[in-house]
């Protein structure tokens, strides 16, 4: 009866960790290291790293990779791209885990290692596998991104999949004030939850609007006519709707010609002008593109006009 319970606990753990186990639970299971031998012997198992087997001769696939990497060094979790590809899928190399700042681990190829003094207090030890909670993860990605651009779009593409919410990134941002771009962090994360969910959205918000004292219009607005969707920018009170067109994102024949029809009932249905607004208008002329934005305000009713920003070159000034 004891070998059968052993084996029962043994297949469990290899179906919970995707086929890869360690030497310890083998024996924490029941079974003694001539069933380890015999199993390697036989190759039905193999060594990943010392310590760390695989249940078949094949190729590891990611999850495998991951596996043999928080086993080997444990207690340990996935952490930055690794922890956020867990969730999504995907599977890209090298695999990052967390330890504790105190621990020494020791080096293995395919596999960076990150310490800090808090490792056990933001890890799900629980998960299979292991990983990091996932906003510490999307921080830790947004903090080391190679550009602003990059940053924004870490934050506001992991809420508007909806693996998290801006409130819980700023939580989890808050309790980290030392960390690298902290305060701009913070400033993205109160723009992505005020409604600003994409890169080009973003700068619109902070080279256009803001700085050239456009309205405060509201964001991700519900559609009234035709297609169910949002409307980036909608100044209500003077009928304007601002679509924020990243070609990256649709730029296909069908994605075109639903913009296409969402502005034609916009302007059919709900008498609503639509301006179509790129990465050139919002980035390369961003001052320009106020000025003009302001214009057909001002034809639609809003008294004021835009106000030059900081930049010494800024078109509105020169008027």
């Amino acid at each position: 009866m004891g070998d059968i319970d052993a084996t029962y606990r043994l297949n469990m753990l290899i179906r919970e960790q995707d086929g890869v186990l360690t030497r310890a639970q083998v024996l924490e299971c029941g079974l003694d290291s001539g069933f380890v031998r015999q199993k390697l012997r036989r190759r039905e198992w193999v060594v990943a790293v010392r310590g760390v087997y695989v249940t078949h001769t094949g190729p590891l696939s990611w999850r495998q990779r991951a596996w043999v990497a928080v086993l080997d060094a444990s207690p340990s979790v996935l952490s930055h791209e690794s922890a956020l590809q867990a969730v999504q899928g995907g599977g890209s190399l090298p695999i990052h885990i967390l330890v504790d700042v105190h621990r020494s681990v020791t080096k293995r190829k395919g596999v960076v290692v990150h310490y800090r003094a808090d490792a056990a207090a933001v890890s799900m030890y629980n998960m299979h596998p292991p990983r990091i909670r996932l906003e510490e993860a999307i921080i830790d990605l947004a903090a080391s991104a190679k550009s602003e651009a990059a940053v924004i779009a870490r934050l506001s593409d992991a809420v508007q999949a909806r693996l998290t919410t801006a409130d819980r990134l700023l939580a989890a941002l808050e309790a980290r004030p030392r960390i690298a771009r902290s305060a701009f962090l913070r400033d993205v994360l109160i723009d992505v939850r005020d409604g600003s969910l994409s890169v080009l959205e973003h700068g619109y918000l902070t080279r256009v609007e803001r700085p050239h004292g456009l309205p405060k219009p509201t964001r991700q607005a519900e559609t009234r006519s035709g297609r169910r969707g949002l409307r980036d920018v909608l100044y209500e009170e003077f009928g304007l709707i601002v679509e924020l067109d990243g070609r990256t994102f649709h730029d296909t024949a069908t994605g075109h010609d639903a913009d296409l029809e969402r502005d034609l009932d916009a302007a059919v249905w709900e008498r609503r002008e639509t301006l179509r607004v790129g990465y050139g208008q919002a980035f390369d002329r961003a001052c320009t593109t106020a000025q003009k934005v302001g214009l057909v305000l001002n034809r639609l009713g809003w008294l004021d006009v835009p106000h030059p920003c900081r930049s010494k070159n800024c078109s509105i000034r020169q008027l």
